[in-house]
């Protein structure tokens, strides 16, 4: 006798997370951008774990569809912050590294180094090697001496004694580390990767963002006003924090809740040849002064005096204390 399935009766109760995947899916005339609140409330039972991972998919890709709003990215940082219990450490910059590097080396960690050495209290914090073919900064930090950290404990002891720490966003986050990983499971990456940019997790007096693709520049400027931070957001190389000699930087920043804009022209006169490979030494023999290379010189002083810009200097007076820092660093490593 064939045994069938029970024939379902009663209509089950509806997922709490279902209205918010209903929302961003609701066909072009139905679907709609989430409200601060309730991009706030749907993060918030992500991190809770109180999500089906067909609804996470759902809603991640759908939200990538659509492209993320500066008040859907203000409620999602709302609720992440929420949840964190971080010490109260000192922060001058927060410096998201997400992207990893293809086509250059990451100046910006010399840049960072540089800084540190200056009194300049810099937290890191990225999420590993998830696409192929880029270099990270986590591939870095022991060749170039910059602490890998675990716990906030570490963390603050390092920028006490050396004004720099890097802290892996799983150590912190690891929901948001996990919805990062699922980019080769889901084929794109998702708005994740973009709310890395804009979390600031110990309230830096500034925080630098660097958002690659056109258009959404402005809109991670607007969610960090709105989250009244203090933020710097640009077209960086290759999706990072670091300044393209080679082509004029368009500066979008916001301060007490109001917006600016600044450009800055290209520092080179010709475009720089893009090196044959991506060698992490000469980052060393650049930093010990072993070599002179014009395009790294242009990139780490620029980038520098971006993270200055950040703190409140004009840019020329920006460029001209990286300079200042950069001739007077302590080249051993």
């Amino acid at each position: 006798m064939t045994d069938y399935p029970a024939l379902i009766l009663e209509t089950p109760a509806e997922h709490p997370f279902a209205q918010f995947v209903r929302i961003l899916g609701k066909g072009k005339r139905g679907a709609r951008d989430l409200t601060r609140e309730e991009a706030r409330e749907a993060m918030g039972m992500v991190l809770d774990d109180k999500v089906e991972d067909t609804q996470l998919g759902a809603f991640l890709m759908l939200l990538r569809h659509k492209e993320e709003s500066a008040e859907e990215m203000a409620g999602f940082t709302e609720a992440l912050r929420e949840r964190l219990q971080p010490p109260s450490l000192a922060v001058d910059l927060d410096w998201p590294t997400y992207a990893g590097k293809k086509r250059h080396l990451p100046w910006y960690l010399l840049a960072a180094k540089c800084l540190a050495q200056n009194g300049v209290r810099i937290f890191m914090h990225g999420a590993g090697a998830h696409t192929a073919g880029r270099l990270y900064s986590e591939q870095l930090l022991g060749a170039l001496q910059i602490p890998l950290c675990r716990n906030w404990q570490q963390v603050g002891e390092a920028l006490d004694n050396g004004g720099l720490a890097f802290m892996p966003l799983v150590d912190w986050a690891p929901q948001l580390q996990r919805m990062i990983d699922l980019r080769n499971t889901l084929g794109l990456r998702s708005p994740i990767h973009s709310l890395t940019r804009i979390l600031n997790p110990l309230g830096a007096r500034c925080g630098l963002q660097s958002i690659f693709h056109p258009g959404y520049q402005a809109v991670h400027r607007d969610a960090s006003g709105l989250l009244g931070d203090t933020a710097i957001v640009i077209k960086g190389d290759g999706g990072e924090i670091e300044i393209n000699p080679d082509a004029d930087s368009h500066l979008y920043g916001t301060t007490g809740g109001e917006s600016w804009d600044e450009e800055w022209p290209q520092l080179s006169s010709q475009r720089h040849v893009k090196p044959a490979s991506l060698d992490p030494e000469h980052l060393k023999a650049v930093w010990r002064g072993d070599v002179v290379d014009s395009y790294p010189q242009m990139a780490l002083i620029s980038t520098m005096a971006l993270a200055l810009r950040g703190l409140g200097q004009s840019r020329e007076q920006a460029f001209e204390t990286a300079q200042r820092y950069w001739d007077a660093r302590d080249k051993s490593i």
